[in-house]
């Protein structure tokens, strides 16, 4: 019964579409131009930004006088009330666990949202367990999160595989780690020369049938 280590955000889960969502209602009730959603986009890098920098960053673009702790908390209340779990997404889990497989989340972030989301979008039914770099203490591509994943669900790393999205966390950390891995491309082509995926998926539920073929 080998693992399957699998990102969360933009992988598991889509976190994008999410994220725009809340901003265009955010933009729009502080009576922000439409286009300065691009602006959000690109400061929230795709969630790699810290949550309290994408915070002061709304709050000295717009001069507002919300306390940052409020914007942090509509930050995350906004995007994990707009996540769902695709239900193919669900059944390509579903088959994974059938065939052998035991699927840990392997996620970074802050345990709040993050555990906040695995919950309310129902994917703890889905997973053995999970791993959030908040609570562990140490992030992807460290090797030791993966480490602990292994630990958490009381099996060895030997034979897993690890399925994201981020080219430096997952793929990243799958190479140090030594494991075979599965770069879900999101429309980008793999430019880093250091390292490589084992495979490459448009979405959870090719990158789950490349495992099990592989």
């Amino acid at each position: 019964m080998p693992l399957l280590l699998l990102d969360l955000d933009n992988t598991l889960l889509d976190r994008e579409r999410p994220f725009r969502a809340w901003g265009e209602r955010f933009l729009e009730g502080i009576g922000a131009p439409p286009g300065d959603i691009d602006w959000l986009l690109s400061v929230d890098a795709d969630g790699l930004t810290d949550r309290w920098d994408v915070a002061d960053a709304i709050r000295d673009r717009y001069a507002l006088r919300i306390p940052s702790i409020d914007l942090v908390e509509e930050l995350h209340d906004g995007v994990v009330a707009n996540v769902r779990l695709d239900p193919l997404v669900a059944c390509a889990l579903r088959i994974a666990d059938d065939a052998g497989w035991v699927p840990v989340v392997v996620a970074n972030g802050a345990v709040r949202q993050q555990e906040a989301t695995i919950r309310r979008t129902g994917l703890d039914r889905y997973v053995a367990d999970w791993v959030i770099s908040e609570e562990a203490g140490v992030s992807k591509p460290n090797p030791r999160i993966f480490a602990l994943a292994a630990q958490r669900v009381r099996m060895p790393l030997r034979g897993a595989w690890v399925v994201g999205d981020s080219p430096e966390a997952d793929i990243g950390g799958a190479t140090a780690v030594g494991l075979p891995s599965v770069w879900l491309h999101r429309g980008r082509r793999w430019s880093d020369t250091r390292f490589a995926p084992t495979r490459t998926a448009d979405g959870l539920i090719a990158a789950v049938a490349a495992v099990l073929a592989g």
